[in-house]
């Protein structure tokens, strides 16, 4: 089989990929046996291609040596080459994610900006059988659902995995019956990453107890995912039903398709999976909690409210203290402009803009967001209000309240904005100057 690993290889393009034929590609390169090989065999079959190599500065002089030697097969091989060079361990003290996690972003966002801006087609990438493996029993141990069960996907946007049905055994004799050069990463023999670990000490255990391990490993995948496509048609019809909303800010969907499936807490997980929530239980605690009851990922918020759950993203808040020196100016804010003229006549008071004695507004004005014990007189009352009262009177969400702003003269509220203005600063039959404010 290995001499006739070129062909295998040129009938599964011909067969399932024929698309690279006709394409410009970037074939991300390291330097090790997988990349080495994917390079020789797309060379072989004169496909259109380039090579990308991501030097991570972490292995010294080790990692300038692969840098060398990619340029090195490049000029063999008449292709052209890029490379990038990172500040991988700085990148991950940043960002506070581990050196393999950094190395990962830093390479992918380098490879997606390469392809746009030299017009590649499609990125290739060495993966292959082992790694389906190994990815899936990283994923097994952590927990996850059918899609994390379904290995890596042979296609996924602009990157492609043509490697994907060979075993690394194939590869690595491909690579010595054609006496091929390559580099050797010292860090894949250390054991304390994960991957390493199950490719060293548990993956030969398995295939020992079962030498077909790999061939058994694509039925199972082949299984899961025709389970999965199942399961994605149902999910589908779901949505349609259960999803009220779909805004900017925040995804609205109705408790009761939730509570009317057989396992509520399994349309849960498919629905909030890819927001980063794992306390599954609690989410589901959620659809009998109280209204404003919420849980939290570390970047999204899924709150009950009323009928509903309230997704939204998670955003630093930043104070708002705005102030308004003079009517001529036209006020920026979060939710749109703030705008200042004077009329001879007024219309109805509306959500977006109110009318007010000139004389009464005392300058500067502010523009703050509303805290608790905050009190107005509600237009068109007498008597005065909480504006927290006032919020649960209106029904207002969580989100909803959290993005209310206040526009305040010597701290009274003269309106809460896009929602009600404050009775104080009405028009009356004294009044000699009308100012219209409008939210635009």
């Amino acid at each position: 089989m290995t001499k006739d690993l070129f062909n295998i290889f040129k009938n599964h393009i011909s067969n399932n990929l024929a698309f690279l034929k006709e394409s410009r590609l970037l074939i991300a390169i390291s330097g090790g046996i997988d990349s080495v090989v994917l390079v020789h065999l797309c060379h072989e079959l004169s496909l259109n291609m380039a090579l990308a190599h991501c030097n991570f500065n972490l292995r010294g002089k080790e990692s300038d040596g692969d840098e060398d030697f990619v340029i090195q097969l490049a000029d063999s091989l008449d292709i052209e080459a890029f490379t990038e060079s990172f500040d991988t361990q700085g990148y991950a003290n940043q960002y506070k994610i581990s050196v393999q996690m950094a190395a990962r972003e830093l390479r992918y966002f380098w490879f997606d900006e390469l392809a746009q801006q030299l017009k590649f087609d499609y990125i290739l990438t060495a993966h292959h059988a082992d790694d389906n493996l190994e990815t899936f029993l990283i994923n097994f141990s952590r927990g996850t659902g059918l899609d994390g069960l379904t290995g890596i996907p042979p296609i996924n946007n602009k990157f492609v995995r043509p490697l994907l049905p060979f075993s690394r055994e194939q590869i690595v004799d491909y690579a010595k019956a054609n006496e091929l050069v390559w580099r050797v990463d010292s860090s894949n023999a250390s054991t304390k990453y994960l991957r390493n670990k199950l490719r060293h000490e548990v993956i030969p255990i398995l295939k020992e107890i079962n030498p077909s391990l790999l061939q058994s490993y694509q039925s199972t995948i082949n299984n899961l995912s025709d389970a999965t496509d199942i399961v994605e048609d149902h999910l589908e019809q779901f949505f349609q039903e259960a999803v009220v909303s779909m805004e900017e800010n925040k995804m609205v969907f109705k408790i009761s398709e939730f509570k009317k499936q057989n396992n509520p807490r399994a349309y849960l997980f498919e629905t909030f999976k890819d927001y980063g929530f794992t306390e599954w239980n609690d989410a589901l605690n959620l659809l009998d909690a109280q209204s404003g009851k919420y849980i939290l990922s570390n970047t999204h918020r899924l709150i009950k409210h009323r009928n509903n759950l309230l997704l939204s993203e998670i955003i630093p808040s930043e104070l708002v203290e705005i102030l308004v020196n003079d009517i001529s100016e036209e006020i920026e804010t979060p939710f749109g402009l703030i705008c200042f003229s004077s009329i001879d006549e007024i219309s109805d008071n509306s959500a977006t803009s109110i009318y007010v004695d000139r004389a009464l507004l005392k300058f500067p004005l502010l523009i703050r967001q509303w805290k608790v014990g905050d009190l107005f007189y509600p237009f068109g009352m007498k008597g005065r209000k909480k504006v927290s009262k006032y919020f649960k009177d209106e029904k207002l969400s969580l989100l909803d309240k959290e993005s209310t702003l206040l526009l305040c003269s010597d701290n009274n509220i003269v309106w809460i904005i896009n929602r009600r203005a404050d009775n104080r600063y009405r028009v009356t039959k004294e009044t000699k100057e009308i100012l219209k404010i409008e939210l635009k």
